[in-house]
């Protein structure tokens, strides 16, 4: 190998590996509007690829199976698979890619809202839509101070005139 020396070393002036503009892999997504693309394909692809739900049916003693479509919770999970990337570049390009992060934050507000909505109309469980939304009912059951002691309430009674 005339490129290297006799250590097996690149012979000085054949650096070239380290005239690139960027290290690691290519970008998946160069511009905002790649990465909105791709979003919208997947928004399609879950619109266009319904759950089927197969029920079954008696009608004087006749049963029958019929199948439904449901409707498929976006997720960004899907997302991500569906853009063949992992969920932590996702949460990275958010923080670290501006070029891209107003593609995220808005694919992100359409998944909500189709999973928000999608749980009003009774399509999805809204339990599950709920929790994973952070939409929880929340009570707090602790007292002022802290702790789960109740605390004793003194209720005055108004003053009375005697009769005196």
């Amino acid at each position: 190998m005339a490129d290297r020396d006799e250590a097996g070393r690149f012979a000085e002036g054949n650096r070239f590996w380290k005239a690139r503009s960027s290290h690691g892999a290519k970008p998946k997504f160069k511009n905002a509007d790649d990465l909105w693309g791709a979003c919208v394909e997947y928004f399609e692809w879950n619109e266009d690829n319904p759950l089927m739900e197969t029920k079954g049916f008696a009608f004087q003693g006749v049963v029958t199976k019929e199948t439904f479509p449901k409707m498929r919770a976006m997720t960004i999970g899907g997302l991500c698979l569906f853009l063949d990337i992992d969920r932590t570049t996702w949460d990275e390009w958010k923080k670290t890619r501006s070029d891209l992060s107003q593609v995220i934050t808005r694919a992100e507000a359409v998944i909500f809202k189709q999973k928000f909505e999608g749980a009003s109309a009774d399509m999805l469980n809204g339990s599950i839509i709920a929790r994973e939304l952070g939409l929880a009912d929340k009570q707090d059951h602790q007292s002022s101070d802290g702790s789960m002691t109740p605390t004793s309430i003194i209720i005055k009674a108004p003053d009375v005139p005697s009769d005196n």
